[in-house]
């Protein structure tokens, strides 16, 4: 993908290193279950969640402004550039197509664990979405991960992560998410929820390819890494065998199907997965 001139965004927030203190959460237990079933609704193994709630708080302001004061990596220049690309389209696509306000998330760099609104998490939980506090979460160890665990190499397969991340973001912002959590853990809208962050991250390429922006080979990084976690997929791989009834994000066919129908069209209107 073509994003060295991309704007960067401003709304990346840089916690590697502190260890997880970036919020302090009350509510011990509690916590921990609100944001076993946010995963569990908006992609990740709330079983990966660790014991316990950190008792730390706020980091030192000194830490603090010397974790902001280090010098960007590629990885955080190409985060930054990706989250700029997807808030430039999406503040133009959702007022257009859906009639709903924009209003940009965060995404929060972190590494090993870190602390949300929505309670405390390791790495292990992947990347996740926080309707509490409107953030995004990656610790970039999940990008080696998804090159030589999963096999889906590539920047786009990296973008298309991000972008069905934020695509969670859009269904807080429309109300999906709230109808489907206030359903309970309902493994059918958890699937549709899942369906429909993909699409969305389709529709965002869409907008990228029509840029130019797009090299040889990008959109098939993006199915690859789609397939590559379908619950099939995944399944197979951890226990050598599928259980459909149990599937919580969609098959790899599945999750191909619905980013590709978002990358096809443009258009969320055709990402309907939950009525």
């Amino acid at each position: 993908m073509r994003w060295s001139d991309l704007r960067q965004s401003t709304n990346v927030e840089d916690r590697r290193g502190l260890g997880g203190r970036g919020m302090a959460i009350g509510g011990g237990g509690i916590a921990v279950l609100i944001l076993a079933g946010v995963i569990y609704l908006c992609g990740g193994d709330p079983s990966q969640l660790l014991e316990g709630v950190p008792g730390q708080g706020e980091p030192p302001v000194s830490q603090r402004a010397a974790n902001s004061a280090a010098v960007p990596d590629q990885n955080r220049q190409y985060v930054g550039a990706i989250m700029g690309s997807l808030e430039d389209t999406w503040s133009q696509i959702l007022p257009q197509q859906s009639r709903t306000r924009y209003r940009s998330p965060k995404l929060v760099l972190f590494t090993g664990q870190v602390s949300s609104a929505c309670g405390y998490a390791s790495a292990a939980t992947g990347p996740f979405y926080c309707p509490g506090d409107l953030n995004l979460y990656l610790d970039f160890a999940f990008f080696n991960e998804l090159s030589r665990q999963f096999r889906a190499p590539g920047d786009f397969a990296q973008a298309y992560v991000i972008a069905h991340e934020f695509g969670h973001h859009i269904q807080n912002l429309t109300g999906v998410m709230d109808r489907v959590q206030s359903a309970g853990q309902n493994n059918q809208l958890s699937v549709a929820l899942e369906l429909q962050a993909d699409c969305y991250a389709g529709v965002w390429a869409n907008t990228a390819a029509k840029q130019g922006r797009l090299e040889a080979g990008d959109a098939e990084e993006a199915l690859k890494a789609a397939s590559a976690v379908g619950d099939d997929m995944m399944q197979k791989r951890t226990q050598g065998y599928v259980v459909p009834d149990s599937f919580t994000h969609g098959s790899a066919a599945q999750r191909q199907q619905f980013f590709t129908r978002g990358f096809q069209s443009g258009d969320m209107r055709q990402c309907q997965t939950i009525r």
